[in-house]
């Protein structure tokens, strides 16, 4: 491994410096503020590593965890808690429920498994260009504790690889968005060792492309860092169902970060 696969997260600490510099202050639901673009891509290649940042500490579990939550289809918070995930309680009520959220987009749109149609398609159909899966329901949009951030997702077929292209309404680009990256990307992995293809490139896509102003200080701190080579993930075997994966299928290679930087969660 070269020092070529640090190419990942200086895209992501370019952005960071981007929104710095060039963003605007505004107002937000939360009352904390901040500073933010609109409208930004960064492309991160999985071939060869997997983007998890080194200039701070990601607890790949708690990605891991999160991202078989929602594919198996759960609101509740409990089954999270149980595995030491506390990033949803901040918005679950006192049953640890938040209504239709992702998961239940996931498997259940409106009646529609959105999961177990793209895994079928993405096998029999790779060249559709409906490959897509949403979390934007309108329909259900008030009965969620938080409206989805991340939105769609597109899957798309060549050359033996699956992509993975994202878009992001809002995107908290210290604390969210490192997690939705890794998130992503180990989804395409996992879709991609279902499948019998290779993993290629995760797009990402943002709308509100915003650092929190009370994360400032951290993300300085990040900037300063040094970026040190990334992690390689490995699957140890291919589920028939991209649902069925559990935390013991993966073995994460090589993660030697820099410490963790502690920041407030806006509500």
């Amino acid at each position: 491994m070269t020092a070529d696969t640090k190419y990942n997260e200086l895209v992501y600490l370019e952005l960071l410096a981007n929104v710095l510099k060039r963003g605007k202050r505004r107002e937000d639901r939360t009352g904390v503020g901040t500073i933010g673009i609109f409208g930004a891509q960064c492309v991160y290649d999985l071939h060869d590593s997997f983007p998890l940042l080194t200039t701070k500490r990601i607890p790949f579990r708690h990605v891991a965890e999160e991202l078989f939550w929602f594919l198996r289809g759960e609101t509740n918070v409990r089954s999270l808690q149980a595995k030491g995930v506390t990033i949803w309680d901040e918005w679950c009520d006192s049953e640890g429920e938040l209504g239709p959220v992702y998961g239940k987009q996931w498997r259940d749109f409106n009646g529609v498994d959105q999961v177990k149609l793209i895994q079928a398609k993405i096998i029999d159909k790779p060249t559709d260009r409906r490959i897509l899966l949403s979390s934007w329901n309108v329909s259900e949009i008030e009965k969620m504790a938080l409206p989805p951030c991340h939105v769609l997702a597109q899957f798309y077929v060549s050359d033996g690889e699956l992509d993975c292209q994202l878009y992001q309404r809002s995107a908290d680009l210290f604390l969210g968005v490192p997690f939705n990256v890794a998130s992503y990307a180990l989804f395409t992995v996992l879709l991609a060792r279902t499948a019998g293809l290779k993993p290629g490139r995760f797009i990402h896509t943002l709308g509100d492309a915003h650092i929190y102003l009370n994360h400032v200080e951290q993300v300085n701190e990040q900037l300063a860092r040094e970026v040190l080579i990334p992690p390689t993930l490995e699957v140890k075997l291919a589920r028939p169902n991209v649902w069925e994966y559990q935390y013991e299928d993966l073995e994460l290679r090589g993660y030697n970060p820099q410490s963790a930087i502690k920041a407030s969660v806006a509500v």
